[in-house]
């Protein structure tokens, strides 16, 4: 299929080839018939892309400073490279699309194969949305009038913000497309409607339907027609649907408003205005947010679960489908706000239009007969660079997963290595094809399956969301091929136990989890100096982790199964490693009484069989200018420090190491897996340790709520 993409380093837009994406539970798979541009959103995507990166830094100072303290933490070269790959990383445009569902997901409601729906799918030949997102299309409306329907909740979510009543008056500034549908909703309502503008053919347009529409002058003139129009009392409400840079909007609104009136910004207008303009009128000020209560909210859109109606009665979706339902009823005129018509395969004669003249409404077409559906699309030959190592078995990966963490740091550490990439999945399929070209893949999917039985592939790396691990996993096992698989290798004790008893059966395939840290240069440096030492180890891990939101999916039991099961099973695999001997026990305390969560500041005990002790403190209550990560070892009158895996101090050694760039470690592990395949050797973590580190993780949480040591035999017991 056909999909539009843009980078924002450049502004570039172009076609790519994609995968048809994969439904999911949640998801309807929609193929398009047309879709709509939105003027103000893709027109400023555009003209930021293009502009220099000075102008972008301006444009982003809270991004500036995330930048620059990233640079003290992570270091220069890490911090450039990291904002390098997101210049780079193109994005799909659009959110405006209709078309006819192909595929449902088995936990969507009221949706079936060959509804019209409208939805916030880009502009692609195929698209994939949540349900909650997506309303179907009355039968007496055309494609691409429902086309309008994303838009036309925004500006509805912007005016039931605004709660207007039959008979008031309400000013609605900026008469682009966001507010020609808005000025129509509000005379659906009964509204008296003022519209202003600083371009003529908007305003000429607004009157056609009946608005007292003016072309905006100078600050006096503007006032003193809404007063005119009020008998000197104000506008009862301004929704402001404009997109400017300038300062003077909102201070404008405010005098235009009567006492005690609203004001709700659905436009982007800079959010500046003397106090008293509020104070001495009480007026309201609002921002809408998008089309209505459930965007952005994970549950909404991610696992949807819709809000319940008489709790939530307007959500994003029912936001559509009421606009949906005055355009039915004949309350609506969409066709004058029509500019343009392109076919898709013309989408660069309509982004110049955007660019070079003053369109309104630019629809794009679909033709039936354009469109290849399929889940898999070849690539160049792989172009990874090979070493020069001896090969006992080629080594040809399939790859699951292309979200960051991939792109970042695992596919460029697998690029430098000797393997052949063969197939890449991505269940949106976009990030797929963009992903793909980048390392050199020579398929790509959106069908994970199919890399899990592929011939072409005899080791499957992954690199998706938690929940999915193990059971990928241990479907690429049975299917014979190498695994590696990011940690968690699980998020329960019944996947691990699932796993556990495959190697009972089974001597081969070799399985990697991604412990990265123990094969960081600095870890072993040090690791080579504690042989030396004749005495038990006590170790200090402090992780300043930084807060998440409950709603990051990481946070979730089912999905990311907690940031300790998550994240914390790093650094005991790193104690593991450090010591040199099994687990013994496992203790653990968090704070008590935060609001969100206590689950992720916890301090972790664990003693091991050779007297050695560890303690870990995974803390998300600290500050951003503290180290993220700090390893203490201390043993035999030594003391070694490393910090954030940059330096490393020693005290009563003569071993120091200041590295130019932060390595945890992730290019020696692929590159040790990789030559383990290839030389047909052990893997580089004993099986013994993978699921021993693992159950020391879930002690953690036992211990949490028994309150007591957990003895790793008791762990032991429940997998055998």
């Amino acid at each position: 299929m056909k999909q539009l993409i843009q980078t924002f380093k450049t502004g570039e837009i172009q076609l790519i080839e994609a995968p048809v994406p994969t439904c999911d539970p949640v998801s309807l798979v929609v193929e398009s018939t047309c879709s709509l541009i939105s003027i103000g959103t893709e027109r400023t995507l555009i003209e930021f892309g293009k502009s220099s990166f000075v102008n972008k830094a301006r444009k982003q100072p809270e991004k500036v400073k995330q930048v620059l303290q990233k640079i003290k933490t992570d270091g220069l070269i890490t911090t450039l490279n990291a904002v390098k790959t997101k210049l780079n990383e193109p994005t799909p445009l659009g959110y405006s699309n209709v078309g006819r569902v192909i595929e449902t997901g088995n936990l969507t409601s009221g949706f079936k194969e060959g509804d019209r729906v409208v939805s916030n799918g880009p502009h692609a030949e195929f698209v994939k949305v949540p349900w909650t997102l997506a309303a179907k299309i009355p039968d007496n409306v055309l494609d691409e009038e429902a086309a309008f329907a994303v838009l036309g909740a925004i500006a509805l979510e912007g005016i039931r913000l605004l709660k207007p009543s039959m008979g008031e008056t309400i000013v609605v500034i900026g008469l682009g497309l966001l507010g020609q549908l808005a000025v129509q909703l509000l005379q659906a309502q009964g509204v008296k409607v003022i519209g202003f503008d600083i371009d003529e053919s908007r305003v000429t347009l607004a009157r056609q339907f009946g608005v007292e529409a003016f072309l905006s002058g100078n600050k006096e003139d503007d006032l003193a027609k809404v007063n005119s129009l009020t008998h000197s009392i104000g506008a009862d409400g301004i929704l402001i649907t404009a997109s400017s840079s300038s300062a003077d909007i909102l201070p404008l609104s405010a005098e235009m408003c009567r006492k005690r009136g609203k004001i709700v910004l659905v436009g982007v207008v800079p959010i500046q205005a003397p106090r008293n303009l509020f104070y001495e009128k009480e007026i309201s000020f609002q921002v809408s947010c998008s089309y209505g209560p459930g965007r952005y909210d994970p549950l909404y859109e991610e696992k949807g679960i819709d809000y319940p109606l008489p709790y939530v009665r307007w959500t994003a979706k029912r936001n559509m489908e009421t606009f949906l339902f005055l355009v039915s009823a004949g309350k609506l005129s969409l066709q004058p706000l029509i500019s343009h018509r392109f076919d898709f395969n013309d989408v660069h004669r309509a982004y110049n239009a955007l660019e070079k003249e003053s369109p309104l409404g630019i629809i794009l077409e679909y033709a039936p007969s354009s469109k290849t559906r399929t889940k898999t699309l070849p690539l160049f030959p792989a172009t990874s660079e090979k070493k020069n190592i001896t090969q006992k078995q080629p080594v040809q990966v399939g790859f699951i997963g292309a979200g960051n963490f991939a792109k970042g740091v695992l596919l460029p550490a697998l690029k430098a290595t000797s393997c052949d990439l063969r197939i890449l999945s991505a269940s949106d399929g976009f990030s797929a094809s963009i992903v793909g070209k980048r390392f050199g893949f020579k398929e790509v999917t959106s069908d994970k399956d199919y890399v899990l039985t592929s011939p072409e592939v005899n080791t499957v790396f992954i690199a998706t969301r938690h929940a999915s691990h193990a059971s990928l996993t241990l479907k690429a096992l049975q299917n014979e091929k190498h695994v590696f698989v990011e940690k968690p290798l699980a998020i329960s004790l019944e996947e691990l136990k699932e796993l556990y008893q495959f190697f009972q059966n089974h001597t081969s395939p070799k399985l990697m989890v991604g412990f990265n840290r123990r094969f960081s240069p600095l870890i072993e440096l040090v690791k080579k100096r504690l042989p030396n030492i004749p005495e038990p180890l006590s170790i200090i891990i402090t992780i300043n982790a930084g807060a998440l939101p409950l709603s990051h999916w990481t946070q979730d039991p089912q999905v990311g199964g907690g940031r300790i099961i998550g994240e914390a099973c790093h650094f005991i695999d790193l104690a593991y490693y450090l010591t040199g001997s099994r687990i013994n026990q496992v203790a653990a305390i968090s704070t008590s009484g935060h609001p969100e969560t206590d689950e992720d500041k916890v301090m972790i005990l664990l003693t091991f069989e050779n007297g050695s002790q560890a303690s870990i403190n995974y803390l998300a209550n600290g500050n951003k200018r503290y180290p993220k990560e700090m390893i203490q070892i201390f043993g035999g009158e030594k003391i070694y420090l490393i910090e954030n895996f940059k330096t490393l101090k020693s005290f009563g050694d003569t071993i120091h190491k200041k590295l130019l760039t932060q390595d945890k470690g992730h290019k020696n592990e692929v590159a040790e897996f990789i030559t383990a395949i290839a030389s047909q050797k052990e893997a580089p973590i004993p099986l013994q340790e993978i699921f021993e580190v693992h159950l020391a993780t879930f002690a953690v949480q036992e211990s949490l709520i028994q309150k007591r040591f957990v003895g790793l035999q008791e762990m032991w017991d429940k997998i055998i």
